[in-house]
């Protein structure tokens, strides 16, 4: 008798663990387009009157446990010990007349301090 045919496995997508907006990636773009490529990798401190703070740093090459949000053909890396408190956020690029920087709208966070730069999950 011929053997069974190998039935193929089939994997459901994933939801990204962050998502990126067009200006978040834009900005991304424009950081990681060097001579030198390198990654940008989020994770979380302890610092603030909350408690944590967001961090992004470049890196070589990711760790191994680290997250990959690949958008737009821009990739992040989101440090695993981070995972929990970032999972389902969105990160945003905004200018306004003082300054401009990285923000994220996060769904996990239960208490923010006032000046919005430190949170709690």
């Amino acid at each position: 008798p011929a053997p069974a045919p190998e039935r193929k496995r089939k994997f459901k997508a994933r939801k990204a663990a962050m998502r990126l907006t067009p200006t978040a990636v834009e900005q991304l773009r424009t950081l990681l387009d060097s001579p030198e490529p390198k990654l940008i990798k989020v994770g979380v401190r302890n610092r603030g009157c909350s408690g944590l703070a967001y961090h992004l740093e470049y890196v070589d090459k990711p760790g191994p446990f680290d997250e990959e949000v690949l958008q737009d053909g821009v990739k992040v890396l989101i440090d695993s010990k981070a995972l929990f408190s970032i999972i389902g956020s969105e990160m945003d690029w905004v200018e306004d007349k003082l300054n401009e920087r990285f923000i994220f709208r996060n769904p996990n966070i239960k208490e923010e301090c006032g000046c919005g730069e430190s949170f709690m999950v």
